[in-house]
Protein backbone atom coordinates (compact mmCIF):
# COMPACT_ATOMS: atom_id res chain seq x y z
CA UNK A 1 0.00 0.00 0.00
CA UNK A 2 1.36 3.45 -0.94
CA UNK A 3 0.68 6.78 0.75
CA UNK A 4 -2.11 7.82 -1.63
CA UNK A 5 -4.03 4.58 -1.05
CA UNK A 6 -3.53 4.81 2.70
CA UNK A 7 -4.72 8.41 3.00
CA UNK A 8 -7.87 7.62 1.04
CA UNK A 9 -8.79 5.08 3.73
CA UNK A 10 -7.74 7.00 6.86
CA UNK A 11 -11.18 8.35 7.75
CA UNK A 12 -12.78 4.93 7.39
CA UNK A 13 -9.87 3.48 9.40
CA UNK A 14 -10.42 5.93 12.27
CA UNK A 15 -14.17 5.33 12.23
CA UNK A 16 -13.76 1.52 12.17
CA UNK A 17 -15.45 1.06 8.79
CA UNK A 18 -12.79 -0.99 6.97
CA UNK A 19 -12.94 -4.71 6.37
CA UNK A 20 -10.27 -6.91 7.96
CA UNK A 21 -7.89 -6.96 4.99
CA UNK A 22 -8.06 -3.19 4.47
CA UNK A 23 -7.60 -2.55 8.19
CA UNK A 24 -4.51 -4.75 8.26
CA UNK A 25 -3.02 -3.08 5.18
CA UNK A 26 -3.54 0.41 6.61
CA UNK A 27 -2.16 -0.58 10.02
CA UNK A 28 0.97 -2.07 8.48
CA UNK A 29 1.53 1.02 6.33
CA UNK A 30 1.13 3.35 9.32
CA UNK A 31 3.83 1.46 11.19
CA UNK A 32 6.40 2.37 8.54
CA UNK A 33 5.21 5.76 7.23
CA UNK A 34 5.65 8.74 9.52
CA UNK A 35 3.79 11.12 7.16
CA UNK A 36 0.62 9.02 7.03
CA UNK A 37 0.85 8.32 10.75
CA UNK A 38 1.03 12.06 11.43
CA UNK A 39 -2.03 12.69 9.26
CA UNK A 40 -3.94 9.93 11.04
CA UNK A 41 -3.09 11.52 14.40
CA UNK A 42 -4.23 14.90 13.09
CA UNK A 43 -7.57 13.42 12.04
CA UNK A 44 -8.02 11.67 15.38
CA UNK A 45 -7.20 14.88 17.22
CA UNK A 46 -9.66 16.94 15.23
CA UNK A 47 -12.31 14.27 15.64
CA UNK A 48 -11.83 14.41 19.41
CA UNK A 49 -11.80 18.19 19.51
CA UNK A 50 -14.97 18.33 17.46
CA UNK A 51 -16.77 15.90 19.75
CA UNK A 52 -15.62 17.77 22.85
CA UNK A 53 -16.26 21.25 21.56
CA UNK A 54 -19.28 20.71 19.35
CA UNK A 55 -21.05 23.79 20.63
CA UNK A 56 -18.04 26.06 20.11
CA UNK A 57 -16.82 24.72 16.78
CA UNK A 58 -17.54 28.03 15.11
CA UNK A 59 -14.78 29.70 17.10
CA UNK A 60 -11.17 30.34 16.06
CA UNK A 61 -8.91 28.08 14.04
CA UNK A 62 -10.83 24.95 15.03
CA UNK A 63 -13.67 25.77 12.66
CA UNK A 64 -11.31 26.24 9.74
CA UNK A 65 -9.42 23.03 10.49
CA UNK A 66 -12.56 20.96 10.89
CA UNK A 67 -14.38 22.39 7.88
CA UNK A 68 -11.33 21.97 5.65
CA UNK A 69 -10.99 18.36 6.71
CA UNK A 70 -14.72 17.64 6.40
CA UNK A 71 -14.76 18.92 2.82
CA UNK A 72 -11.55 17.11 1.97
CA UNK A 73 -12.60 13.80 3.48
CA UNK A 74 -16.04 13.91 1.85
CA UNK A 75 -14.27 14.19 -1.51
CA UNK A 76 -11.88 11.41 -0.55
CA UNK A 77 -14.70 9.06 0.42
CA UNK A 78 -16.51 9.62 -2.86
CA UNK A 79 -13.33 9.21 -4.90
CA UNK A 80 -12.29 6.13 -2.95
CA UNK A 81 -15.64 4.48 -3.61
CA UNK A 82 -15.48 5.36 -7.30
CA UNK A 83 -11.89 4.16 -7.62
CA UNK A 84 -12.61 0.90 -5.85
CA UNK A 85 -15.40 0.00 -8.27
CA UNK A 86 -13.47 1.24 -11.29
CA UNK A 87 -10.29 -0.52 -10.22
CA UNK A 88 -11.97 -3.91 -9.79
CA UNK A 89 -13.62 -3.63 -13.19
CA UNK A 90 -10.40 -2.56 -14.88
CA UNK A 91 -8.37 -5.31 -13.27
CA UNK A 92 -10.81 -7.95 -14.57
CA UNK A 93 -10.46 -6.51 -18.08
CA UNK A 94 -6.68 -6.38 -17.98
CA UNK A 95 -6.26 -9.84 -16.47
CA UNK A 96 -8.30 -11.30 -19.33
CA UNK A 97 -6.63 -9.21 -22.03
CA UNK A 98 -3.43 -9.88 -23.94
CA UNK A 99 -3.56 -6.22 -24.94
CA UNK A 100 -2.67 -4.84 -21.52
CA UNK A 101 0.90 -4.24 -22.64
CA UNK A 102 -0.42 -2.26 -25.63
CA UNK A 103 -1.38 0.54 -23.27
CA UNK A 104 2.16 0.76 -21.95
CA UNK A 105 3.24 2.62 -25.06
CA UNK A 106 0.50 5.17 -24.47
CA UNK A 107 1.14 6.06 -20.85
CA UNK A 108 4.47 7.84 -21.19
CA UNK A 109 4.51 10.75 -18.79
CA UNK A 110 3.78 13.98 -20.61
CA UNK A 111 7.03 15.92 -21.03
CA UNK A 112 6.72 19.00 -18.84
CA UNK A 113 9.11 21.79 -19.74
CA UNK A 114 9.35 24.41 -17.03
CA UNK A 115 10.21 28.05 -17.69
CA UNK A 116 9.18 29.70 -14.46
CA UNK A 117 9.86 33.13 -13.12
CA UNK A 118 9.61 32.47 -9.35
CA UNK A 119 10.93 34.63 -6.47
CA UNK A 120 13.39 35.45 -3.70
CA UNK A 121 12.48 34.59 -0.10
CA UNK A 122 14.44 33.11 2.80
CA UNK A 123 11.48 31.04 3.98
CA UNK A 124 11.08 29.69 0.49
CA UNK A 125 14.74 28.66 0.52
CA UNK A 126 14.08 26.65 3.68
CA UNK A 127 11.10 25.00 2.02
CA UNK A 128 13.02 23.82 -1.02
CA UNK A 129 16.26 22.84 0.69
CA UNK A 130 15.45 19.08 0.73
CA UNK A 131 14.56 19.23 -2.96
CA UNK A 132 17.92 20.73 -3.88
CA UNK A 133 19.94 18.23 -1.88
CA UNK A 134 17.99 14.99 -2.34
CA UNK A 135 19.72 12.08 -4.07
CA UNK A 136 16.47 10.13 -4.39
CA UNK A 137 12.89 11.40 -4.64
CA UNK A 138 9.70 9.36 -4.25
CA UNK A 139 6.36 11.01 -5.01
CA UNK A 140 2.85 10.56 -6.33
CA UNK A 141 1.86 12.50 -9.45
CA UNK A 142 -1.77 12.98 -10.43
CA UNK A 143 -2.81 14.04 -13.92
CA UNK A 144 -5.52 16.72 -13.62
CA UNK A 145 -6.10 19.53 -11.14
CA UNK A 146 -9.15 17.92 -9.48
CA UNK A 147 -7.17 14.81 -8.42
CA UNK A 148 -9.70 12.48 -10.05
CA UNK A 149 -7.19 11.43 -12.70
CA UNK A 150 -4.79 8.49 -12.62
CA UNK A 151 -2.04 8.53 -9.99
CA UNK A 152 1.53 7.77 -11.02
CA UNK A 153 3.84 6.57 -8.27
CA UNK A 154 7.38 7.70 -9.10
CA UNK A 155 10.70 6.51 -7.69
CA UNK A 156 13.46 8.77 -9.03
CA UNK A 157 17.07 7.69 -8.56
CA UNK A 158 19.48 9.79 -10.58
CA UNK A 159 18.66 9.28 -14.26
CA UNK A 160 16.39 6.27 -13.58
CA UNK A 161 12.65 6.41 -12.86
CA UNK A 162 10.38 3.57 -11.78
CA UNK A 163 6.74 4.33 -12.52
CA UNK A 164 3.46 2.57 -11.78
CA UNK A 165 -0.05 3.83 -12.55
CA UNK A 166 -3.27 3.44 -10.59
CA UNK A 167 -5.43 2.80 -13.66
CA UNK A 168 -3.06 0.23 -15.24
CA UNK A 169 -2.25 -1.93 -12.22
CA UNK A 170 -0.33 -4.69 -14.02
CA UNK A 171 2.13 -2.36 -15.76
CA UNK A 172 5.47 -1.03 -14.52
CA UNK A 173 7.76 1.31 -16.44
CA UNK A 174 11.46 1.84 -15.76
CA UNK A 175 13.00 4.76 -17.63
CA UNK A 176 16.73 5.17 -18.26
CA UNK A 177 17.15 8.80 -19.27
CA UNK A 178 20.84 8.39 -20.09
CA UNK A 179 20.29 5.71 -22.73
CA UNK A 180 16.86 6.92 -23.86
CA UNK A 181 15.26 3.51 -23.23
CA UNK A 182 12.24 2.41 -21.22
CA UNK A 183 11.65 -1.09 -19.87
CA UNK A 184 7.94 -1.99 -19.72
CA UNK A 185 6.89 -4.92 -17.51
CA UNK A 186 3.45 -6.57 -17.61
CA UNK A 187 3.03 -8.64 -14.46
CA UNK A 188 0.00 -10.71 -15.49
CA UNK A 189 1.56 -12.18 -18.64
CA UNK A 190 5.13 -11.88 -17.28
CA UNK A 191 6.24 -10.08 -20.45
CA UNK A 192 8.83 -7.33 -20.91
CA UNK A 193 9.49 -4.88 -23.71
CA UNK A 194 11.96 -2.13 -24.54
CA UNK A 195 10.67 1.22 -25.83
CA UNK A 196 12.93 3.78 -27.52
CA UNK A 197 12.17 7.13 -25.85
CA UNK A 198 15.12 9.05 -27.30
CA UNK A 199 14.45 12.59 -28.45
CA UNK A 200 11.38 14.42 -27.18
CA UNK A 201 10.43 11.97 -24.42
CA UNK A 202 13.99 11.57 -23.18
CA UNK A 203 14.77 15.28 -23.05
CA UNK A 204 11.32 16.25 -21.77
CA UNK A 205 11.47 13.73 -18.95
CA UNK A 206 14.93 14.94 -18.01
CA UNK A 207 13.39 18.39 -17.70
CA UNK A 208 10.69 16.90 -15.47
CA UNK A 209 13.28 15.27 -13.22
CA UNK A 210 15.12 18.57 -12.96
CA UNK A 211 11.91 20.55 -12.50
CA UNK A 212 12.08 20.95 -8.75
CA UNK A 213 15.69 22.07 -8.87
CA UNK A 214 15.01 24.46 -11.74
CA UNK A 215 12.33 26.14 -9.66
CA UNK A 216 14.88 26.82 -6.95
CA UNK A 217 17.54 28.15 -9.30
CA UNK A 218 15.16 30.51 -11.05
CA UNK A 219 13.39 31.60 -7.89
CA UNK A 220 16.35 33.75 -6.88
CA UNK A 221 15.89 36.11 -9.81
CA UNK A 222 12.12 36.25 -10.21
CA UNK A 223 9.01 36.95 -8.20
CA UNK A 224 7.10 34.59 -5.92
CA UNK A 225 3.79 35.32 -4.25
CA UNK A 226 3.53 34.18 -0.64
CA UNK A 227 0.13 32.57 -0.05
CA UNK A 228 0.18 32.39 3.74
CA UNK A 229 -0.99 29.38 5.75
CA UNK A 230 -3.68 26.83 4.90
CA UNK A 231 -4.52 23.28 5.90
CA UNK A 232 -3.25 21.05 3.08
CA UNK A 233 -3.80 17.28 3.27
CA UNK A 234 -4.45 17.57 7.00
CA UNK A 235 -1.32 19.61 7.74
CA UNK A 236 -0.77 23.30 8.36
CA UNK A 237 1.18 24.49 5.36
CA UNK A 238 2.72 27.65 3.96
CA UNK A 239 2.35 28.27 0.24
CA UNK A 240 4.20 30.01 -2.58
CA UNK A 241 3.11 30.64 -6.17
CA UNK A 242 5.30 31.42 -9.18
CA UNK A 243 4.24 32.19 -12.74
CA UNK A 244 5.89 32.06 -16.16
CA UNK A 245 4.62 32.92 -19.63
CA UNK A 246 2.65 29.69 -19.98
CA UNK A 247 3.22 28.03 -16.61
CA UNK A 248 2.05 28.37 -13.04
CA UNK A 249 3.39 26.47 -10.04
CA UNK A 250 2.19 26.44 -6.44
CA UNK A 251 4.27 24.83 -3.68
CA UNK A 252 2.88 23.98 -0.23
CA UNK A 253 5.19 22.95 2.59
CA UNK A 254 4.79 21.99 6.25
CA UNK A 255 4.74 25.24 8.22
CA UNK A 256 6.98 23.79 10.96
CA UNK A 257 9.38 21.38 9.22
CA UNK A 258 9.45 23.09 5.79
CA UNK A 259 9.03 19.64 4.21
CA UNK A 260 7.28 19.99 0.80
CA UNK A 261 3.75 18.60 0.95
CA UNK A 262 2.23 19.40 -2.40
CA UNK A 263 3.14 20.95 -5.75
CA UNK A 264 0.45 22.07 -8.20
CA UNK A 265 1.68 22.61 -11.75
CA UNK A 266 -0.13 24.08 -14.75
CA UNK A 267 1.64 24.10 -18.14
CA UNK A 268 -0.61 25.09 -21.02
CA UNK A 269 -3.78 23.03 -20.61
CA UNK A 270 -2.01 20.27 -18.65
CA UNK A 271 -2.47 20.14 -14.87
CA UNK A 272 -0.36 17.99 -12.55
CA UNK A 273 -0.41 17.57 -8.77
CA UNK A 274 2.67 16.17 -6.98
CA UNK A 275 2.41 14.99 -3.38
CA UNK A 276 3.51 12.40 -0.80
CA UNK A 277 7.17 13.35 -1.18
CA UNK A 278 9.96 11.28 0.32
CA UNK A 279 13.55 12.49 0.03
CA UNK A 280 16.77 10.45 0.31
CA UNK A 281 14.95 7.19 0.98
CA UNK A 282 17.21 4.18 0.44
CA UNK A 283 16.09 2.52 -2.81
CA UNK A 284 17.01 -1.04 -3.81
CA UNK A 285 18.98 -0.90 -7.09
CA UNK A 286 16.84 -3.75 -8.44
CA UNK A 287 13.79 -1.47 -8.47
CA UNK A 288 15.34 0.75 -11.16
CA UNK A 289 17.32 -1.93 -13.01
CA UNK A 290 16.90 -2.20 -16.78
CA UNK A 291 17.56 -5.95 -16.64
CA UNK A 292 14.67 -8.30 -17.39
CA UNK A 293 13.39 -9.69 -14.06
CA UNK A 294 13.48 -13.42 -13.41
CA UNK A 295 10.40 -15.13 -14.81
CA UNK A 296 9.71 -12.46 -17.44
CA UNK A 297 10.01 -13.01 -21.21
CA UNK A 298 11.51 -10.20 -23.29
CA UNK A 299 9.59 -9.49 -26.48
CA UNK A 300 11.65 -9.62 -29.66
CA UNK A 301 9.98 -6.50 -31.08
CA UNK A 302 11.43 -3.16 -30.02
CA UNK A 303 9.08 -0.18 -29.78
CA UNK A 304 9.90 3.33 -30.95
CA UNK A 305 8.27 6.50 -29.57
CA UNK A 306 10.84 8.93 -30.95
CA UNK A 307 10.09 11.48 -33.67
CA UNK A 308 6.40 12.21 -32.97
CA UNK A 309 4.78 14.14 -35.85
CA UNK A 310 1.58 15.91 -36.80
CA UNK A 311 0.51 12.74 -38.62
CA UNK A 312 0.71 10.85 -35.32
CA UNK A 313 -1.62 13.38 -33.70
CA UNK A 314 -4.07 13.07 -36.60
CA UNK A 315 -4.02 9.30 -36.12
CA UNK A 316 -4.67 9.81 -32.40
CA UNK A 317 -7.76 11.87 -33.25
CA UNK A 318 -9.00 9.39 -35.83
CA UNK A 319 -8.24 5.92 -34.53
CA UNK A 320 -8.36 6.45 -30.80
CA UNK A 321 -10.97 9.12 -30.24
CA UNK A 322 -13.33 9.08 -33.22
CA UNK A 323 -13.21 5.41 -34.22
CA UNK A 324 -12.46 3.41 -31.07
CA UNK A 325 -13.59 5.38 -28.03
CA UNK A 326 -16.23 7.75 -29.39
CA UNK A 327 -17.82 5.65 -32.17
CA UNK A 328 -17.61 8.27 -34.90
CA UNK A 329 -17.52 11.63 -33.09
CA UNK A 330 -14.74 13.70 -31.59
CA UNK A 331 -14.52 14.22 -27.79
CA UNK A 332 -15.12 17.31 -25.70
CA UNK A 333 -11.39 17.71 -25.04
CA UNK A 334 -8.11 16.17 -26.19
CA UNK A 335 -5.83 17.01 -23.27
CA UNK A 336 -3.35 14.53 -21.86
CA UNK A 337 -5.55 14.30 -18.75
CA UNK A 338 -8.53 13.12 -20.78
CA UNK A 339 -6.45 10.60 -22.72
CA UNK A 340 -4.99 9.12 -19.54
CA UNK A 341 -8.46 8.79 -18.01
CA UNK A 342 -9.69 7.08 -21.19
CA UNK A 343 -6.90 4.49 -21.18
CA UNK A 344 -8.96 1.73 -19.49
CA UNK A 345 -11.68 2.22 -22.13
CA UNK A 346 -9.03 1.92 -24.84
CA UNK A 347 -7.77 -1.37 -23.40
CA UNK A 348 -11.33 -2.73 -23.21
CA UNK A 349 -12.18 -1.63 -26.76
CA UNK A 350 -9.00 -3.16 -28.18
CA UNK A 351 -9.87 -6.41 -26.46
CA UNK A 352 -13.35 -6.41 -27.97
CA UNK A 353 -11.95 -5.70 -31.46
CA UNK A 354 -9.84 -8.89 -31.36
CA UNK A 355 -6.91 -7.27 -33.16
CA UNK A 356 -3.72 -9.19 -33.71
CA UNK A 357 -0.99 -8.52 -31.17
CA UNK A 358 0.96 -6.57 -33.80
CA UNK A 359 -2.06 -4.41 -34.69
CA UNK A 360 -2.82 -3.74 -31.05
CA UNK A 361 0.77 -2.80 -30.30
CA UNK A 362 0.93 -0.40 -33.25
CA UNK A 363 -2.29 1.22 -32.07
CA UNK A 364 -0.78 1.77 -28.64
CA UNK A 365 2.33 3.32 -30.17
CA UNK A 366 0.19 5.70 -32.22
CA UNK A 367 -1.50 6.81 -29.01
CA UNK A 368 1.85 7.45 -27.38
CA UNK A 369 3.33 9.36 -30.31
CA UNK A 370 0.15 11.39 -30.79
CA UNK A 371 0.17 12.38 -27.10
CA UNK A 372 3.79 13.44 -27.35
CA UNK A 373 3.17 15.64 -30.38
CA UNK A 374 0.21 17.30 -28.67
CA UNK A 375 2.31 17.93 -25.58
CA UNK A 376 5.05 19.54 -27.67
CA UNK A 377 2.60 22.14 -28.99
CA UNK A 378 0.71 22.37 -25.71
CA UNK A 379 3.85 23.62 -23.96
CA UNK A 380 3.95 26.53 -26.43
CA UNK A 381 0.34 27.42 -25.65
CA UNK A 382 -0.72 28.54 -29.14
CA UNK A 383 -3.41 26.01 -30.09
CA UNK A 384 -7.18 25.56 -29.93
CA UNK A 385 -9.53 22.57 -29.98
CA UNK A 386 -13.11 22.95 -31.26
CA UNK A 387 -14.09 19.39 -32.14
CA UNK A 388 -16.59 18.52 -29.41
CA UNK A 389 -19.22 16.17 -30.88
CA UNK A 390 -18.17 16.91 -34.48
CA UNK A 391 -18.66 13.84 -36.65
CA UNK A 392 -15.68 12.13 -38.25
CA UNK A 393 -15.77 13.03 -41.96
CA UNK A 394 -17.12 16.59 -41.55
CA UNK A 395 -14.85 18.37 -44.05
CA UNK A 396 -16.31 21.83 -43.36
CA UNK A 397 -15.64 22.04 -39.62
CA UNK A 398 -12.23 22.89 -38.19
CA UNK A 399 -11.64 20.84 -35.05
CA UNK A 400 -8.05 21.77 -34.12
CA UNK A 401 -5.50 24.41 -35.05
CA UNK A 402 -2.04 25.34 -33.84
CA UNK A 403 0.87 27.61 -34.74
CA UNK A 404 4.07 25.66 -35.44
CA UNK A 405 7.19 27.18 -33.98
CA UNK A 406 8.65 29.75 -36.39
CA UNK A 407 5.64 29.61 -38.74
CA UNK A 408 3.58 32.56 -39.97
CA UNK A 409 0.50 30.42 -40.66
CA UNK A 410 -1.55 28.01 -38.58
CA UNK A 411 -2.05 24.32 -39.27
CA UNK A 412 -5.78 23.55 -39.20
CA UNK A 413 -7.21 20.02 -38.86
CA UNK A 414 -10.77 19.47 -40.11
CA UNK A 415 -13.40 16.89 -39.22
CA UNK A 416 -12.39 14.70 -42.16
CA UNK A 417 -8.81 14.94 -40.77
CA UNK A 418 -7.43 16.85 -43.71
CA UNK A 419 -4.85 19.48 -42.71
CA UNK A 420 -4.41 22.92 -44.28
CA UNK A 421 -2.24 26.02 -43.78
CA UNK A 422 -4.43 28.97 -42.76
CA UNK A 423 -3.58 32.61 -42.01
CA UNK A 424 -4.46 33.86 -38.54
CA UNK A 425 -7.05 36.26 -39.96
CA UNK A 426 -8.88 33.34 -41.59
CA UNK A 427 -9.12 31.11 -38.52
CA UNK A 428 -12.60 30.12 -37.26
CA UNK A 429 -14.07 32.72 -34.93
Amino acid sequence: MNCTECKELLVAHIEGLLDASQEQAVAEHLKDCSACKAEAETLRGLQGRLAKNGQSVAQGDLENDVMNLIVREQKVRLKAAEKAAEGLKLRRIIMKSRYAKVAAAAVIIIAVVIGLIPGNNVTFADVVKPILNAKTVILDMIIGADESGPTMHEIVVGSRIRRTMSNLPTLTQILDLDSGKMLVLESEGKTAGIVDISGTVQEGTKNYVEFLRQVIRQVQEGQVEKLGEQVIDGQKAIGFKGKGQNEEVTIWADAETCHPIRIELQVGSASVVMKNFEFDTVVDDALVSMDTPNGYTMQAQQFDLSGATEEDFVELLRIIWAEIIRDGTFPGAVSSEHIMKAMPVLVQKLTEMQLSEEEGTETGLKVGRGMLFHQSIDSQGNWHYAGANVKLGDADTAIFWYLPQGSQTYRVIYGDLTVKDVAEADLPK
